[in-house]
């Protein structure tokens, strides 16, 4: 008998809760280094991304580089009163980001909403994060439906998708949900997997 989500998120959260600082800085090295070989995200001018907790690829490094090279950084922020849903809002440096409604960090409410911030602010690359991913580009998150609520939004029209996150969280196939969305691609330190 297939697994639940339930389960599979279970069981992938575990095995992503016990990898060792140490394990968690080369696999994220690694995942870095081959998102840095795609042509998207040397020409993006604005990246939505996300801050890491609980052992999710470190994408502190890449939001550094952006900010570096002056690209506009978006960071989701959960809107307090409408579960499920979130905004992006531009983000300049880590001083900007206050624990939000799930304690992850997140933008301050002086930055920015998109939709406030003009054209330059819609992305061209999207990284996303997942505790599980299938072939297909199907995610499995915590299940509140945040990021196939992102992953659908007119906003990310020109936008590539690209989940985030370690070998052993691609799996071959995942039960899916009527209002799940894929993302275009998986990348992980084993490389992209480009998904239909």
């Amino acid at each position: 008998m297939s697994k639940t989500k339930k389960e599979l998120r279970r069981e992938l959260l575990a095995r992503r809760r016990a990898l060792a600082p140490a394990e968690v800085q080369s696999l994220s090295l690694a995942v870095a280094a081959h998102l840095r070989t795609l042509g998207r995200w040397r020409t993006a001018r604005c990246v939505l991304a996300y801050w890491p907790v609980h052992n999710e690829v470190d994408t502190r490094p890449l939001i550094a580089e952006l900010w570096q090279r002056g690209a506009v950084v978006l960071l989701p922020r959960c809107r307090p009163d409408e579960p499920g849903r979130m905004d992006f809002a531009c983000v300049s440096c880590a001083e900007e980001l206050e624990p939000g409604l799930h304690a992850i960090p997140e933008p301050n409410p002086s930055c920015r909403a998109v939709g406030e911030a003009g054209p330059e602010t819609l992305p061209d690359l999207v990284l996303v994060p997942g505790v599980g991913f299938d072939r297909e580009g199907h995610r499995l998150g915590f299940g509140g439906g945040y990021y196939d609520r992102v992953l659908g939004s007119p906003l990310l029209a020109r936008a590539l998708s690209v989940g985030l996150c370690y070998g052993f969280q691609v799996l071959d196939a995942l039960p899916l949900g009527e209002l799940d969305r894929p993302v275009e691609a998986v990348c992980s330190e084993d490389g992209f997997l480009w998904c239909a």
